[in-house]
C-alpha cells in the first residue's frame, strides 16, 4: 500500500514513478475524493459533538422538570445526519481503499525504467560448461537414470505435476538439507507455516485481490471473495503475515525467517517446449527467506539475501548470474529486486533460482506491521524483504545438465554427498 501522505503531498512524483513500472494513473478524482472524506469527517465530528452536547442537557432539565421532547426531537435529526454522512463516508473510504489496494509499489530511486530488455548483470559466477559429446536435456537425464517420472506424477494430478524416484528423491531431500542447514548456520529462524493460508494474507502480500485469481482457492461462495482459504505460492505469503497488526520493538529487530514449504501455482498459459519437465510447474519444492527490519537497514538486508542466495548457487558449483531487475519486471509488490538465475544447456538460456527483493513498507502499511523506535514514542511501518533459498525445481535440472557425464550419469555437487550417503555419481540402476 502506498503512502496516501505522499500522495497528497506530491501527486507528480509518485506518477512518475510508477511510470517507471508501466503503470500510468491519474490521481484526479482520489484527491477529490480525499477532499470530500476530509470535510465529511470534520462535519460528523462536528454533528457528534453537538449531539453530545444537546445529551448532556437532559439529566438537569429533567432535574428541573422541564420538557426535553423538543431535544430529543433535534437529537434523532442530528443521529440521522450523522448515520447518511457515515455511509457517505463509508462508500468513500471502500472507493479510496480499492484505488490505493490495485497500485504497485514505487520502484527504488536506483531502478531504471522499462521491462526485462533493461536488466543488469551485475556478476557471474563460474564458465558456461562444455561437453565432449553431445549434451542431453535434462528430462530425457532424469527418465532414463529413473530420478523423475513424469507419467505418473500425470497420471495422479495431470499435466505439470511429477514424482521423485530413487536418486531424484534423495537429490531432492540433500538440496533441501543443504540450504537449510546453511540458513540455520546464518542465524535464521526456521519456521514451518500451514500450506492453506486465509484471505488476508495474500492481501497484506500484495497478491490480492489483482492476482487471486493466479493460486489455488478453496471454495466457499459464502465466504469472503468466495473461498476460505488458498494453497501458498510461496512461504513468503505466510511468513509476511506472521507480525500483522502488531508492534513491534526496534531492539527486536531484525527479524530472520526461513521457511521450507511445497509450492502451489496455476502457472496458466501455454509451456514453451524448452520449458518441458520441471522448468515450470504446478507444485515445486522452495526455501524461502524472509527479513523484518527497519528502513534505515532494509538496503543492506537486500543484500545479505542476494549474497546468501547466490552463495547457495556457487556453493553447488553451478555456472549462474546475478541480475538487477529493471521496474517493469519488478513485482508489484517490490521496490528492488535482483534474480539469480542458473544456466540451463538445453535451453540456452538462463532461468531464475531466485529472487532477492525489498518490499519497503508496501506491505507492512497493507499488513498493518510496525516498531517502537528506541526513544519510545515513535512508531514506524517495518520493511519486509525476502528471497527464495533455494527453489529446487530449476536447480536440480541446473545440477543434472551441468554435471552430466558422456556415459549418462550425473556427478553429484561435492556439498550434497553427505546428503547421500557419501554417493558420487547417479548412474542407471
Amino acid at each position: 500500500m502506498l503512502d496516501v501522505n505522499l500522495i497528497r503531498k506530491d501527486p507528480e512524483l509518485v506518477k512518475s514513478k510508477l511510470a517507471k513500472k508501466g503503470c500510468h494513473v491519474d490521481f484526479a478524482e482520489f484527491l477529490s475524493n480525499d477532499i470530500s472524506r476530509r470535510e465529511t469527517i470534520v462535519s460528523v465530528e462536528a454533528l457528534k459533538a453537538k449531539k453530545n452536547q444537546q445529551s448532556a442537557q437532559i439529566p438537569g432539565l429533567k432535574k428541573e422538570g422541564k420538557d426535553v421532547t423538543e431535544i430529543f426531537a433535534q437529537m434523532k435529526v442530528l443521529s440521522e445526519e450523522i448515520n447518511s454522512l457515515d455511509k457517505i463516508l463509508s462508500s468513500i473510504d471502500e472507493k479510496q481503499q480499492t484505488f490505493l489496494a490495485a497500485l504497485p509499489n514505487l520502484p527504488a530511486d536506483d531502478v531504471i525504467a522499462g521491462g526485462k530488455e533493461n536488466n543488469a548483470v551485475v556478476s557471474v559466477f563460474g564458465e558456461k560448461p562444455t561437453f565432449s559429446f553431445e549434451p542431453k536435456h535434462h528430462v530425457d537425464l532424469v527418465e532414463n537414470l529413473g530420478m523423475i517420472d513424469y507419467v505418473r506424477g500425470a497420471k495422479l494430478s495431470g499435466a505439470g505435476y511429477w514424482l521423485y524416484r530413487k536418486d531424484g528423491s534423495r537429490l531432492e531431500w540433500a538440496l533441501l538439507s543443504y540450504f537449510l542447514d546453511q540458513h540455520l548456520a546464518d542465524g535464521y529462524e526456521m519456521i514451518l507455516p500451514p500450506h492453506m493460508l486465509g484471505y488476508s494474507c495474500g492481501y497484506t502480500a500484495g497478491q490480492f485481490p489483482k492476482f487471486k485469481d493466479e493460486v489455488y482457492q478453496v471454495r466457499n461462495t459464502e465466504a469472503e471473495e468466495g473461498f476460505t482459504h488458498f494453497m501458498l505460492p510461496t512461504a513468503e505469503t505466510a511468513l509476511v503475515n506472521m507480525h500483522r497488526d502488531e508492534i513491534l520493538s526496534e531492539s527486536e529487530l531484525p527479524f530472520k525467517y526461513f521457511a521450507y514449504t511445497p509450492c502451489y501455482r496455476k502457472e496458466a498459459g501455454s509451456y514453451r517446449a524448452e520449458e518441458r519437465g520441471m522448468i515450470r510447474g504446478h507444485q515445486f519444492n522452495k526455501v524461502e527467506m524472509f527479513q523484518y527490519t527497519t528502513p534505515e537497514k532494509s538496503e543492506d538486508a537486500l543484500q545479505e539475501l542476494v549474497g546468501k542466495a547466490a552463495g547457495l548457487v556457487r556453493g553447488l558449483g553451478l555456472h549462474h548470474r546475478v541480475s538487477k531487475l529493471a521496474a517493469e519486471d519488478c513485482s508489484a509488490s517490490m521496490m528492488k529486486t535482483y534474480d539469480i538465475e542458473v544456466w540451463i544447456p538445453s535451453m540456452n538460456d538462463y532461468k531464475e533460482v531466485s529472487s532477492a527483493s525489498n518490499a519497503g513498507d508496501y506491505q507492512a502499511r497493507r499488513g498493518n506491521m510496525r516498531y517502537r523506535k528506541e526513544d519510545g514514542k515513535t512508531i514506524a511501518f517495518v520493511h519486509t524483504l525476502n528471497a527464495s533459498g533455494l527453489a529446487t525445481s530449476r536447480i536440480l535440472p541446473a545440477i543434472v545438465e551441468q554435471y552430466q557425464q558422456a556415459d549418462g550419469s550425473v556427478l553429484i555437487p561435492e556439498v550434497l554427498r553427505k546428503y547421500m550417503g557419501g554417493q558420487e555419481y547417479i548412474r542407471k540402476s
